[in-house]
């Protein structure tokens, strides 16, 4: 429940919710919620460390339910697809959520993952803008579950939602579009967020007061980077603009 207290002037805190009106816009439009731009923001203007995991999976939850929403209505998102991801990816999110690694023994690699990852999905709409168009009917159930399990366990670590790592594994995978990679992924930040947040209360119990704000811009941000992304957006710059998202949270875990 709201009550904790963020040592902020009015100023820094609307600077703080106008940056993450602006990524949830980037990251809804390719079914993200924007967990890892959050945190960043917050490392950089001085949040408690305690406080950054549950605000920003509180913040991706509300961003994911409506990316989620949006997606499954322009009929992006199927429950085959989804439920051999989720299967392993909830218990190993709460799991992660509940656990505190150093940061020295994760965060580079991610970081350098997540950059390699971007770098590859743009390079390849720079010399073939259909590389990413075709998919197979039907995800890998056995690898799609195997998949689930880790990037959920990563992400209940990390205070993301998972849609970082799972999205370029899908396309680099060639297993889905980016329309559908973008509506599985929103549905998996969904649970997987809720799982995470559940495990991290047996730590962390109180959000910062200044919590209905933030939610009220990444709600906003939320409803217009979903739309662009489900309706308006063609498939080229939605690759490209997941590859900054991508890019965005790898210097996020290199450099904060």
């Amino acid at each position: 429940m709201p009550g904790g207290e963020i040592p902020f002037d009015t100023g820094l805190i609307f600077l703080v919710a106008a940056l993450f009106f602006a990524l949830a816009v980037l990251y809804s439009s390719v079914g993200h919620a924007g967990a890892s731009g959050y945190l960043a923001v917050m490392a950089l203007f001085g949040v408690p460390p305690e406080m950054m995991r549950p605000v920003a999976l509180t913040l991706n939850i509300l961003v994911a339910s409506l990316t989620t929403f949006r997606f499954y209505k322009a009929g992006h998102l199927s429950w085959p697809d989804l439920w051999p991801l989720v299967l392993f990816s909830i218990p190993a999110a709460f799991a992660g959520g509940s656990l505190a690694l150093p940061g020295e023994v994760y965060r580079p690699v991610l970081g350098v993952l997540l950059l390699i990852s971007g770098g590859y999905l743009i390079w390849g709409t720079v010399i073939d803008p259909e590389t990413f168009a075709n998919d197979k009917p039907r995800i890998p159930r056995m690898g799609s579950m195997g998949m689930g399990g880790v990037v959920g366990l990563l992400s209940g670590l990390t205070g993301i939602g998972g849609g970082v790592l799972l999205s370029p594994t899908l396309l680099i995978l060639r297993w889905t579009s980016i329309r559908r990679t973008s509506a599985i992924a929103a549905a998996f930040i969904l649970f997987n967020s809720i799982a995470g947040l559940a495990g991290n209360v047996i730590s962390f119990q109180t959000l910062p007061a200044v919590i209905p704000l933030w939610a009220g811009a990444v709600f906003a941000g939320g409803y217009v980077g979903s739309r662009l992304g489900a309706q308006w957006l063609l498939p080229k710059t939605l690759i490209r603009l997941l590859s900054a998202a991508l890019v965005v949270a790898g210097f996020k875990f290199l450099f904060t």
